[in-house]
């Protein structure tokens, strides 16, 4: 999973005419449904085509999908519930998918974040009770 400056993404979209948001599109349903432990849920990949042979009707459908997925992502780790599916889906249906795509990443970005840091505490707690496993000899 890879966290994703939001201003840049805005920049390069534009800069692409939208290209640059299709994949960005994909990727960040692929890291949803890995952070979310739905690794068998519609791929970022299968998302787009569907958006794209449904001409953007699907894409109303997969907003709302991934609010509740990152709700779901966010409660397995303690947050409280902010469920945001319908704020996403009243975005995009208003013309402002680019908010919703940016309010997702942010999400996205915290569920990254807390990540990092419970592993890099798990790690320095291993560490920690490794040396004192060790009868208080040093290396």
């Amino acid at each position: 999973m890879q966290k994703r400056s939001i201003p840049l993404c805005i920049v390069f979209s534009l800069i692409t005419c939208g290209i640059y948001e299709i994949y960005w599109m994909i990727k960040m349903t692929d890291e949803t449904n890995n952070v979310s432990g739905e690794p068998n849920a519609t791929s970022g990949a299968m998302a787009f085509l569907l958006s794209l042979v449904t001409c953007g009707i699907y894409g109303f459908y997969w907003v709302y999908k991934q609010g509740e997925r990152l709700n779901n992502a966010k409660m397995q780790r303690g947050y409280p519930s902010s469920n945001l599916s319908v704020i996403y889906l009243l975005l995009t249906i208003f013309g402002l998918g680019i908010v919703a795509f940016c309010l997702m990443q942010n999400e996205l970005n915290e569920i990254i974040d807390n990540n990092n840091n419970n592993f890099y505490n798990n790690m320095n707690n291993t560490n920690y009770n490794n040396f004192n496993n060790n009868n208080g000899q040093q290396f």
